[in-house]
């Protein structure tokens, strides 16, 4: 079984992450927490939602269009790509030197897609699973591929 001696876990959703590490006893704890501040917002508030609308030649009648993206997406995509930008600067202060991504598959993507490369290299693993409402305490079992057993102190 892998161990790294300062691992570093991000567990994250589009509006929500955190950065977990194993403490002393290896059990795992959360260092910091991020959170969308556009997250709960409307669509209304994030950008218009409303569809446009194309006339045909010689036609008084129109027809609504399929909106070409979906401003919460668009917000939870620009939330990954802040959390990557956050690895890279972690990893260009040598916070850590191994890294695993636990997120659903498509914001596990675009972190991933915005890590530089010697971020890159840094991780060791990746989970396709939103685990963000998962406490600390119950992420073991999750992520026992890449840490130890959680040792108690006995006495």
């Amino acid at each position: 079984m892998p161990t790294c001696r300062n691992l570093l876990i991000v567990v994250a959703d589009g509006e929500h992450a955190r950065f977990v590490r194993p403490g002393a006893d290896d059990a795992l704890h959360t260092e910091a927490a991020f959170d969308s501040i556009s997250a709960h917002k409307r669509s209304s508030e994030l950008g218009s939602d409303h569809p446009g609308a194309s006339f045909h030649t010689g036609s008084s009648a129109s027809h609504a269009e399929a909106p070409r993206h979906d401003p919460h997406r668009t917000e939870k995509n620009k939330f990954a790509y802040f959390i990557g930008g956050e690895l890279n600067a972690a990893a260009a202060r040598i916070e850590f030197d191994a890294l695993v991504i636990v997120a659903p598959p498509h914001i596990l993507t675009a972190i991933r897609n915005r890590l530089d490369v010697a971020t890159r290299t840094l991780v060791i693993g990746a989970l396709k699973k939103d685990l963000i409402k998962t406490p600390d305490d119950e992420l073991g079992p999750h992520v026992a591929n890449w840490t130890r057993p959680v040792h108690r102190a006995v006495g």
